[in-house]
């Protein structure tokens, strides 16, 4: 009991330390994103890498603001053609039909899930634990799930599992990859990114092509045709676009490296602590805490900073949309110059 509560007078006191000395970024110049913003009134109190839940129970995902209601205590995870998976604090993973907008399935997983993903009717899932699992809908059974190393805290921001043909890729929270064959589970390879004691739990993972790109809050790799190459950082967003992946880190800093890792663009803005970022269509797009949303060209050499007020919520990017407050800005209306 008294380790505990000298580890809680600890994290307070760094907690405490790093807010009391905090700076903030200060652009000397901003325009407005009138032209751009639209409200949608809703309010948003959980985010996911794919998504984020509103008060009301409904959900905000890569497809737009959901009809669906989760039902109260849930959280969304993840979702395909068919169906919305959502989760709550007791570790009920909910499946829910997205035509009858019923639910078809809570599995008692009696941790509560962080992240998941679903590929037909097959659901990749990681607990709270550390512990990964695969489930079939259609036979309503576990098909796996084994447990890794105890983390003692995470990043928020953790990545959903993918799927890559007959295989899923667990991001584990303890900085590895674990690589699963559906058919034959007993013979997964593991991927190791890093190796912190604490928050280090993958935070991006995505396919591009022939490569995978995977990231810690430490550390960049990528496993592709070249192999594996590393980078390492301290990671605050990963973005892709064109051939390029677009690294925002927690010094305000922005590198444009490509595929062998290598900079070939570089801006920073200082004191910048970026919230959510994006690139696409040639655009790199940054957003502040304080406010402050950084369009920039691919080659992080144009800038142009917009004013859309300071994020009191979780905010989302959804494709061009970047959700934020109860608004919707268009990115795709917001240049450069």
């Amino acid at each position: 009991m008294k380790g505990l509560s000298l580890l809680t007078f600890t994290v307070a006191a760094l907690l405490f330390s790093g807010c009391s000395s905090k700076k903030y970024f200060e652009p000397e110049q901003t325009f407005s994103a009138s032209n751009a913003s639209t409200s949608y009134g809703g309010s948003m109190n959980d985010l996911s890498r794919e998504g984020g839940t509103l008060k009301s129970g409904q959900f905000i995902s890569k497809e737009g603001i959901s009809s669906v209601n989760l039902g109260e205590g849930y959280r969304f995870l993840n979702e395909n053609d068919s169906y919305i998976l959502a989760t709550n604090a007791e570790g009920i993973l909910k499946i829910i039909d997205k035509k009858t907008k019923e639910t078809v399935r809570a599995v008692s997983l009696k941790v509560p899930v962080v992240s998941a993903a679903i590929n037909n009717d097959v659901i990749a899932y990681i607990l709270n634990s550390n512990t990964f699992g695969i489930y079939q809908i259609s036979d309503n059974r576990k098909v796996v799930e084994s447990r890794s190393e105890a983390t003692f805290a995470i990043d928020t921001r953790a990545a959903s599992p993918i799927f890559i043909d007959g295989l899923v890729v667990m991001p584990m929270l303890d900085g590895k990859l674990i690589i699963v064959n559906i058919e034959d589970s007993e013979n997964a390879k593991v991927v190791y990114l890093s190796t912190e004691k604490a928050f280090n739990n993958i935070i991006y993972l995505s396919r591009k092509g022939n490569m995978m790109i995977a990231a810690t809050p430490k550390k960049l790799l990528t496993l592709g045709s070249g192999g594996q190459m590393e980078f390492s950082a301290n990671i605050s967003e990963v973005a892709y676009d064109n051939g390029i992946i677009y690294l925002f880190t927690k010094e305000g800093e922005i590198f444009a490296l490509n595929s062998d890792l290598e900079k070939v663009g570089e801006a920073k803005y200082k004191f910048a602590h970026y919230s959510v970022a994006t690139a696409f269509d040639g655009r790199v797009y940054g957003l502040d805490q304080g406010g402050s949303l950084i369009v920039m060209d691919s080659a992080l050499t144009k800038y142009k900073i917009y004013d859309v007020g300071e994020v009191d919520e979780p905010a989302f990017i959804s494709g061009i949309k970047l959700y934020k407050d109860g608004d919707i800005i268009e990115l795709s209306k917001l240049g450069y110059e």
